[in-house]
């Protein structure tokens, strides 16, 4: 595209058509710097942002790659920008996409610098931050039967080792057993772990594949020789059991969650939520038919898509487990790449930064009262999810990998 030739017209009733003229020139660096003005002009306006907003969703949509960087400055600049916006006055806050913040500020954030002889004082007396923390990736370790351990965020495609009757290998991003000839003894053991910062997928020697969320963790045989496929998984862990047959029966599936409760499974597609940091657990059904039991009542429920059986884990909650009406695309978010922050309390929120950042966070003077909805997605770095958390008048501080909220 040519580069975009602005009028510097900051008339508020620009044709939507060539504001969105103004924001492709931007994406694809052809916007000049007159133009680069003008635009930071019009994001001071509440009616540009909401265009801005559904601009992007649309450009997200059609897989439109962001190609500006940040400037060194940005940081200490946003904090301009966001004392020129009025901020909302209810405690509940909306997120905007993150492409979208991330424009508002960077482009508004260079026009400061450009035209701005106050906010470059600004800049030279604001630290910077100690690092750069980039969004959580592909990547596990793999603990083997004799205590060895196999980093997969650094290995190609292939064969990795032979477990008992088992080959293991790595086919696009993906861990696989496949049989290979007999099984020679008792069954033996492989643990798949996802560090924070990490997820990973797995097909297990049944034909299942698990989704590994960050922190999380999956134990399972390289082969499955007995009446029942038993695995135990800690974290957070969404399955698509395949359907096994021996001597004309089906043969079940049992997860064991963290010791806490027990799902098992005929052959469907559920999640399961066992944090330990977590004050409820959830098992969500979305295909098929599953039977959650308690391991500390005995009590059992079977499920039904799209419900969803939780169990509270505090000290003196009830150990009854309570079955609900799920809200799937909430449960299934993580796995789609995207942070679903519907009536989410803070404290939520920062528990799955913490996880996918591998980030510590503290609270200064208690956790606010805060409760946030809208989306976002969680393949841009902790900075940019940032700037949305200030846009929504949350205080915090960032100092190496620990995040502070301050009243």
């Amino acid at each position: 595209m040519r580069p975009f030739n602005s009028a510097c017209s900051t008339d508020v009733n620009m044709n939507p058509v060539d504001f969105k003229q103004i924001i492709t020139a931007w994406l694809d660096g052809s916007l000049n710097e007159e133009g680069r003005k003008q635009l930071g002009k019009l994001l001071m306006l509440p009616e540009y942002q909401e265009q801005l907003d559904a601009i992007m969703k649309e450009q997200q949509q059609q897989g439109y790659a962001m190609q500006a960087e940040f400037e060194e400055s940005y940081h200490a600049m946003r904090r301009e920008l966001q004392s020129r916006v009025q901020p909302e006055p209810a405690r509940v806050f909306r997120f905007w996409w993150a492409a979208a913040a991330a424009v508002v500020v960077l482009v508004a954030g260079v026009w400061f610098f450009n035209s701005n002889q106050k906010t470059t004082q600004i800049v030279a007396e604001q630290p910077k931050p100690a690092i750069e923390i980039p969004a959580g990736q592909e990547g596990a370790v793999l603990t083997l039967a004799d205590g060895s351990k196999m980093i997969l965020d650094s290995m190609g495609n292939g064969i990795l080792s032979h477990q008992n009757g088992a080959d293991l290998m790595l086919s696009n991003g993906q861990l696989e057993y496949k049989l290979a000839g007999e099984a020679a003894g008792e069954e033996t053991y492989n643990t798949l772990n996802t560090p924070k910062g990490r997820q990973f997928r797995i097909m297990l020697p049944d034909g299942s594949v698990a989704w590994l969320n960050a922190a999380s963790s999956i134990r399972f045989p390289t082969r499955f020789t007995k009446d029942v496929r038993r695995v135990e998984i800690t974290g957070e862990v969404y399955f698509e059991a395949a359907t096994v047959m021996r001597n004309g029966k089906k043969l079940p599936l049992v997860v064991n969650a963290d010791n806490r409760f027990e799902v098992e499974v005929l052959g469907t597609h559920f999640n399961v939520n066992a944090y330990t940091d977590e004050p409820v657990l959830n098992t969500t059904l979305l295909e098929g038919k599953v039977a959650v039991t308690s391991t500390r009542s005995g009590e059992k429920v079977v499920l039904q898509p799209g419900e969803q059986a939780s169990l509270q884990t505090q000290a003196g909650a009830s150990r009854e487990l309570i079955v609900r009406k799920a809200d799937a695309g909430k449960v299934m978010a993580w796995k789609n790449g995207v942070f679903d922050f519907e009536d989410a309390r803070i404290d939520e929120v920062m528990r799955q930064l913490k996880r996918w950042y591998d980030i510590d966070v503290k609270y200064e003077s208690g956790i606010p009262d805060i409760e946030f909805v809208g989306k976002m997605t969680r393949d841009i770095p902790l900075n940019g999810l940032l700037i949305a958390l200030k846009k929504s008048n949350v205080h915090f501080r960032l100092e190496g990998r620990t995040l502070i909220v301050t009243p």
